[in-house]
């Protein structure tokens, strides 16, 4: 708000282009808290994994309030160029993109810290964000000292390096926000599931390892190998350990599905009636 009155009196594109970043990213906060009401609610015979893909759909949201304050940034930057005006008040400009900073930090920090402990992804990036619209801030310092030193065109120019660092965000919201519509995951995370089923006593050789991210929670689906002469109660033991073991070895995640199958004898294809279905 203090922005959007400096914005007026001063006519500063630079910090009108702060002012929608800023804005933009307060806005992101709806549709991401939503989301982790929504997400909240137990599945049903409908949603049978839940309703944390709440999470992606609010990324979406998110993608395109970045993208339309880019956009309205690069516009009201370029009339500027095109039309010039003075600006004045630079001393309010100076310590409106001060508060920017001030203000973007603090939320920053609380994004990230909070994200981390409850393992959102989404949350972390949002953070980010907002992080980085601190930075656009201070470079709006760069266009009031610009202005003056009588360089008129560095208040524009300025809001266009502006709108370039909002792009540069938006492609990162956008890429982590695909990479989670397309169940990505960090190959790492891949790594230590293996490691952790191998390392489980009764666990032979293992098979398809699946993770993916619902929300902020973290889904496996595995396939291990046991004892061709163990029972089925020993079977099931063995793949409840390797379950157990995995929600002790994996930040975030909250449920896995262990799949035992019998080591064959050689020759022998266990899974030889699904071939043709695959």
């Amino acid at each position: 708000m203090i922005q959007a009155v400096v914005v007026a009196l001063s006519g500063s594109v630079a910090l009108l282009g702060d002012t929608l970043h800023n804005a933009a990213d307060a806005l992101t906060a709806v549709p991401l808290g939503i989301a982790f009401v929504v997400g909240r609610r137990p599945p049903n015979r409908r949603y049978t994994y839940g309703y944390g893909r709440a999470e992606d759909l609010a990324g979406i949201v998110i993608v395109v309030l970045i993208l339309a304050s880019s956009a309205l940034a690069a516009y009201e930057a370029v009339s500027r160029l095109l039309h010039p005006e003075r600006v004045s008040n630079l001393i309010a400009v100076a310590a409106a993109a001060l508060i920017g900073f001030t203000g973007n930090e603090l939320v920053a920090r609380y994004r990230i810290r909070v994200g981390r402990k409850i393992g959102s992804a989404a949350l972390v990036a949002d953070g980010l964000h907002a992080r980085t619209d601190g930075f656009t801030s201070l470079a709006v310092l760069l266009g009031a000292g610009g202005v003056a030193l009588g360089w008129n065109w560095a208040d524009p120019v300025v809001g266009l390096v502006i709108t370039l660092a909002i792009l540069a965000v938006l492609y990162q919201a956008a890429r982590e926000i695909y990479r989670r519509l397309m169940d990505a995951v960090d190959p790492a995370l891949v790594d230590q599931a293996e490691r952790t089923l191998r390392a489980t006593p009764g666990v032979l050789d293992i098979g398809h390892v699946r993770l993916r991210w619902v929300g902020h929670q973290l889904w496996a689906e595995c396939e291990i190998v046991v004892a061709g002469d163990a029972t089925a109660v020993q079977a099931h033991q063995v793949a409840v350990n390797a379950e157990h073991d995995l929600l002790h070895a994996l930040p975030g995640l909250s449920a896995a599905l262990v799949h035992a199958d019998p080591q064959p004898s050689q020759g022998t294809d266990l899974h030889a009636v699904l071939t043709r279905h695959r």
